[in-house]
């Protein structure tokens, strides 16, 4: 594994880090206000355990793959990029799985799409990256 964070190019790790500040506002945002990130999400009960409990492992899940991602970003090892954005990246394949299969494929299939592909290229990238160094060992 490679310590030299000049493998990584900055705007990549720019890219990473900005994926990574939206991950901790969607962390932080999911413990005090749920219907800032879902349309329906007002009328929800929060008084009930569980709903509570579940907008609170929405909130852990994205602020925990956000610090991630900020650690291994300002870090520069790229396998370690690599590894937390294949995380964030099936996440969203998740979030696109759920939208699909309950039938709403409105906007709110957009920004998770969106997202991908963005973490996609990331990781095309980095590996790239990972192959070109190994290569020249």
């Amino acid at each position: 594994m490679s310590t030299k964070i000049d493998l990584v190019p900055k705007w990549l790790r720019i890219i990473v880090g900005i994926l990574a500040l939206l991950n901790i506002l969607f962390g932080v945002m999911g413990y005090f206000d749920l219907s800032l990130l879902f349309k329906d999400g007002a009328g929800l009960d929060m008084t009930n355990a569980i709903l509570k409990n579940a907008s609170n492992e929405f909130a852990a899940r994205n602020l925990a793959i956000g610090l991630g991602l900020a650690i291994v970003s300002l870090k520069g090892v790229p396998e370690s990029i690599t590894i937390v954005t294949v995380i964030r990246a099936l996440v969203e394949i998740q979030t696109i799985f759920i939208v699909t299969a309950s039938g709403n494929l409105s906007a709110k299939i957009a920004m998770p799409f969106a997202f991908l592909v963005v973490e996609l290229f990331i990781i095309k990238t980095l590996i790239g990256i990972i192959q070109k160094r190994d290569a020249a060992r």
